[in-house]
């Protein structure tokens, strides 16, 4: 049975509206597993609560961990956890969620007893050899090269040597756990620039926060001293990655949208927006109201390295294909591993639409075409899903596939996007 359509709502006044996001996926998924290693009982406020998030929640309880949830509304939820011993011969389901099936691994490596990993059919072809190689040379029992795969240890840790050039989640996956292995981690990385390196920062400075020794002195080297991880109190920050179509829907549109809340200071990649916002043409700036990003209703093209903001691609293509002059997105040849192929969904759909997009080497080049109505398929990935959003702003006719898909990282981004236009069209 095919995927519902979600008629994409088209606006001919300029939106002005404030939205508050939910909690960053990243930072809530790296601090609830933290905290189910931690040396006792602690508290993650605000996290973000969607489908990858509950996946990691299920995966921890499986692990040993007591995780116990309150204060739960539209902006986040508290998780009480309480560490246990990590504990094997259980099945985790990752979903299609690569923070899952790339940082729980490494923790499940501290039982001996065996832990068996599947997830989403797509989920099947996103590549895990490079983790997974490093867990067995680190001595850790596996079976599998991608899912479903079986992990045994126990493992005591020591030095490793792999290629992150596919992900960042490669190596936070492994630093996450380090500390708790008998003589932490040292990993060395060898081969193209690891992308997403934000993330990297965000891994390192949340181990910092939960006072875990990481050295990062020397270039494509960390090492992780063995150690208790600090049970505290942890409050998630918005996802800004999260803020990118909201923020968008003011440059499509004219208008101007706030999104409260914006740190001052931030690991988070999707902090870059404010640059690339910049760049197509908006007028970005601080306010006491939050981060609020205005329109023209006029959209310039850009060229662009996201390699560490790769994420924010579907989104910046879909401005793109909305521009009045050519754009060329470089860098995020590894986004065709992600949930889908993204640089092939994006141009088969942006074309699908009467666009004119292909794929380069490591990107792609957009150039301005009038737009028609039309179903803009999502492949089950929730930034196909927002990025289809955007464009029906100014594309009348465009059914977006799947809207539910955005339950990944946000699951009430149609009411969201609603309450948003409400009083704009």
């Amino acid at each position: 049975m095919s995927a519902p359509l979600w008629p994409a709502p088209t606006v001919t006044d300029p939106v002005r509206a404030s939205v508050l996001l939910p909690g960053s996926k990243s930072v809530t998924n790296r601090a609830l597993l933290l905290a189910a290693l931690a040396d006792g009982p602690g508290t993650v406020r605000r996290a973000l609560r969607s489908r990858d998030a509950d996946l990691m929640v299920e995966a921890l309880r499986a692990l040993g961990a007591t995780m116990v949830p309150s204060n739960e509304s539209a902006s986040g939820v508290d998780w009480a956890i309480t560490p246990g011993p990590v504990t094997g011969g259980t099945r985790i389901d990752v979903g299609l969620a690569g923070t899952v099936m790339r940082f729980v691994p490494p923790m499940a490596a501290l039982s001996d007893g065996a832990v068996s990993f599947d997830g989403d059919p797509h989920a099947r072809k996103r590549p895990m050899g490079t983790i997974l190689g490093a867990l067995r040379d680190l001595g850790a029992e596996v079976s599998g090269d991608a899912l479903p795969f079986t992990v045994r240890g126990p493992l005591t840790g020591g030095e490793v040597t792999l290629d992150a050039s596919g992900s960042s989640q490669f190596l936070s996956g492994l630093l996450l756990t380090a500390a708790r292995f008998e003589k932490g981690v040292t990993v060395r990385h060898v081969g193209p620039p690891i992308p997403s390196q934000p993330h990297i920062r965000m891994t390192v400075q949340m181990l910092r926060a939960f006072g875990v020794q990481v050295d990062d002195t020397e270039p494509d080297v960390w090492r992780v001293e063995p150690g208790p991880i600090h049970a505290g109190d942890f409050t998630v920050e918005p996802d800004l990655s999260n803020a990118a179509p909201f923020l968008s829907a003011a440059m499509v549109t004219g208008g101007t949208v706030t999104v409260p809340g914006w740190p001052a200071e931030t690991t988070q990649p999707g902090d870059r927006l404010r640059h690339l916002l910049a760049d197509m043409g908006a007028s970005v700036r601080s306010t006491p109201a939050g981060l609020a990003v205005t329109g023209t209703g006029r959209i310039t093209g850009i060229e662009a390295d996201l390699r560490d903001v790769a994420e924010l691609t579907p989104t910046i293509a879909a401005l793109a294909a909305l521009a009045d002059s050519p754009s060329r997105i470089g860098g995020v040849a590894h986004i065709r591993g992600h949930e889908t192929d993204r640089l092939a969904a994006l141009v088969a759909e942006i074309n699908g639409l009467g666009g004119d997009a292909n794929e380069t080497e490591d990107g792609l080049e957009i150039r301005p075409r009038p737009l028609t109505g039309g179903v803009f398929h999502t492949y089950d990935d929730h930034r196909m899903a927002t990025a289809g959003a955007v464009i029906g702003l100014a594309v009348p006719g465009v059914e977006v596939e799947n809207i539910a898909t955005t339950g990944k990282t946000l699951p009430e981004f149609a009411s969201m996007w609603a309450d948003m236009l409400d009083g704009a069209r």
